[in-house]
């Protein structure tokens, strides 16, 4: 989760707005209740009375409740009405606080005063007679409200706001106001609040929606680049640390998990802290006395949810390994269709996709299992919590210690508080997954590259770029080797030549030709182009130097000229010129859309000999200094073959050709052929050299050429690279 909250912290500024934006939102939901609460208890039962502080009252009554009062509080209550035309006291404009002091204040003259007439049978203005007449003094007035106070016990504040309102209603009433139109007044004005906050929390709702989808979008675009970017700059060795499917698995899946919880992380999981706090804060303002049933609840959500991620847990990380391996099957079954099918091993290969899928499902479903007891588990601790909040809440109502009103908006506050705990447990069904993404995007983000390029690499050769490649006593070994897949090699490639590579399969020819454009780098020794070590030239000028075919042809989805200008900055005269030297204009031409005719992925809908063809143009219309053919006249027949490196020869005669091969009549007229035997140089020189003293070569050619063609061979002269 720490990852996930990483990345979203580049959006730092898009976040704040969200979290500003649910405040708004979360104020809104929270003051709902309030209002249905205040409808309910004001507006219902005390007839839209809000206050204990009348708006408008009479003279005489201001004086009646002057009697209760101290000297300091009589001039409060003065000092907030002033006189109006009429000659009755209009309350003037009050903030909150101030209003809610002075309700405070005059709450329990008000019950007094009602009382002494409706038990006593005493009226206000008898009691100031009293007063007046010394028969009874203020402070034994003020006694007596004390006492009466206190006889209240538990119920006073409920009771205080209930007799008031009564009584201010009986002095609107007094006043000649029209008490349903006062009442319809409060309704209509407490439910256009409740809209407005509704409308507004719709608003931001949408607002949110929109900000979290941007910033999910643009994360996902961002660790997507991240990744490409990453895995391009990766040598070989990193690549087969993760495996091509684990690496799509990451580019794709993982990072549509990371999208999917960053938008709920925004719009539901920052969401469900904010009105949980909230609701929390609401209730304890009710003073209901049923906060302890709160903690019941959070902990019972706490308890369940951590039992459930404990068992979840490790399955979900074990599910990303799963997908894996299904993505590794399934590719390895759809490219490999057609040799499956020669060796009628469908029913082998559907046992191995459906044991990986089988794998996936139990966990899945293990899973889902798990987390399917959760909502029913939360609905049973919702259901109980109600029924507590309402029998507890039902003995307060009758005890007149709570309203009705406050019942029920405790009981939207308690749920509120419960759904934001939902809303987490809901998610975390997500969370932990993609948890897990995080971690294996995390992982290819920061892995280090081995293959580098200097701090202040080289950039020209003390001569200029030429093409002399040198190999000085070299030796590589694939990672976790214990031998080296070459050793001690020591030759030189010059400009103008052509050196030759062949041996028997796995003898290290590919291994070494991968040493130069530094998809390894060398374990010992040293490579130089130009006398310049290659580890301090940077990776892409080296490159640029180079023009790479490798040993299995690879296009690329597009056009036939969008493969052969690949490399960037060709003219279409050079590319139609690389086509022809790589005889592969009659096949173009023949085609309706000729150059424009389109290649599918891998190019799968050219032979192999064409796709080889144009991977040998693409590297010729890069026009480099060096050129490196990786077995890569394979699949040609032996008249195209001869034809190619005739034009090739041409073509290439002030570049540094090296070339990979099994044939040997493709490298015959090499001016430089190394036979390797188990990663080492078993024999170097010309054909005719190699023919008489190594051994190793003489046993490759005579499996490959007839009697008549070894007298022939022996008896030519070496050229460059053409018959």
């Amino acid at each position: 989760m720490g990852k996930i909250f990483q990345y979203l912290s580049r959006y730092k500024a898009s976040v704040l707005v969200v979290i500003l934006l649910l405040i708004m939102q979360a104020y809104c939901d929270l003051s709902l209740p309030q209002y249905m609460s205040d409808i309910v208890d004001i507006g219902i039962q005390q007839g839209g009375v809000a206050h204990a502080a009348p708006d408008e009252m009479r003279g005489e009554t201001l004086d009646n409740l002057s009697m209760f009062l101290s000297q300091e509080d009589e001039a409060i209550l003065k000092d907030a009405y002033e006189k109006n035309d009429a000659g009755n006291y209009e309350r003037k404009k009050m903030k909150g606080e101030e209003l809610e002091e002075l309700d405070e204040l005059l709450g329990m003259p008000w019950v007094v005063m009602s009382s002494m007439t409706a038990e006593m049978g005493m009226e206000p203005e008898d009691l100031r007679l009293m007063l007046e007449n010394g028969q009874i003094t203020t402070e034994q007035i003020l006694e007596m409200e004390v006492k009466a106070q206190d006889n209240m016990g538990d119920m006073s504040d409920t009771l205080i706001a209930q007799r008031a309102s009564l009584a201010v209603k009986e002095e609107y009433q007094a006043l000649g106001w029209d008490l349903g139109e006062y009442q319809n007044r409060y309704m209509f004005r407490t439910g256009a609040k409740m809209l407005a906050m509704a409308v507004v929390m719709m608003a931001v709702s949408i607002l949110v929606g929109l900000i979290a989808a941007r910033v999910s979008a643009r994360l996902g675009m961002e660790l997507r680049g991240q990744v490409f970017q990453k895995v391009v700059s990766f040598s070989h060795r990193e690549i087969e640390q993760f495996s091509t499917a684990s690496l799509i698995t990451r580019s794709t899946n993982d990072i549509q998990q990371i999208q999917m919880v960053a938008v709920i992380l925004l719009r539901m999981v920052v969401y469900a802290p904010i009105i949980g706090i909230g609701g929390i804060f609401k209730v304890i303002h009710t003073k209901t006395g049923m906060g302890w049933i709160i903690g019941v609840a959070v902990g019972s959500i706490i308890l369940l949810v951590g039992i459930l991620m404990s068992v979840t847990m490790p399955r979900f990380k074990k599910m990303q390994t799963l997908v894996d391996r299904m993505n590794l099957v399934s590719r390895e079954i759809l490219t490999g269709v057609s040799v499956i099918r020669a060796f009628s091993r469908e029913k082998f290969e559907e046992k191995r996709f459906e044991g990986a899928n089988r794998d996936l499902m139990k966990t899945q479903l293990f899973t889902s299992r798990v987390m399917s007891m959760m909502m029913p588990a939360m609905m049973l601790i919702m259901n109980c919590i109600t029924v507590l909040i309402v029998w507890f809440g039902s003995k307060g109502a009758d005890l007149g210690t709570l309203q009705v009103g406050d019942m029920m908006a405790f009981i939207t506050y308690t749920m509120q508080i419960v759904m934001a705990f939902l809303m987490i447990t809901m998610v975390s069904v997500m969370l932990p997954r993609a948890g897990v993404a995080a971690k294996r995007i995390d992982e290819v983000i920061t892995t280090e590259e081995t293959i580098l390029d200097p701090l202040q690499p080289v950039e020209e050769a003390p001569e200029g770029w030429k093409g002399t490649v040198a190999f000085e006593d070299v030796s590589f070994s694939y990672p976790g080797a214990k031998e080296h897949a070459v050793s001690h090699i020591s030759f030189t490639a010059e400009p103008g030549k052509t050196t030759a590579i062949i041996g028997s399969t796995g003898c290290g020819k590919t291994t070494l030709l991968n040493l130069i454009p530094r998809f390894y780098d060398v374990t010992e020794g040293r490579i130089t182009m130009d006398g310049v070590d290659i580890r301090k030239m940077s990776q892409k000028k080296l490159r640029d130097l180079i023009g790479y075919v490798p040993q299995k042809g690879m296009l690329f989805s597009g056009t036939i000229a969008s493969n052969l200008q690949f490399a960037g900055n060709v003219t279409e005269e050079e590319m139609k010129e690389a086509a022809r030297i790589a005889q592969a204009e009659d096949f173009i031409l023949e085609k309706e859309e000729q150059y424009d005719s389109a290649i599918a992925q891998g190019g799968t809908n050219v032979s192999g000999g064409q796709k080889q063809r144009l991977s040998i143009a693409r590297a010729i219309a890069k026009q480099p200094k060096v050129f490196l053919f990786d077995d890569s006249f394979s699949a040609l027949d032996y008249k195209t073959d001869v034809v190619l490196r005739k034009a090739l020869a041409e073509k290439t005669g002030d570049a540094t050709v090296i070339i990979v091969a099994q044939r040997i009549s493709t490298i015959l007229h090499a001016d430089q052929i190394i036979v390797l035997e188990d990663g080492q140089i078993a024999g170097m020189g010309a054909h005719k050299e190699l023919m008489e003293h190594c051994e190793i070569y003489q046993e490759i050619a005579k499996s490959q050429l007839s009697e008549k063609e070894l007298k022939e061979t022996s008896a030519e002269k070496g050229g460059v690279f053409h018959e």
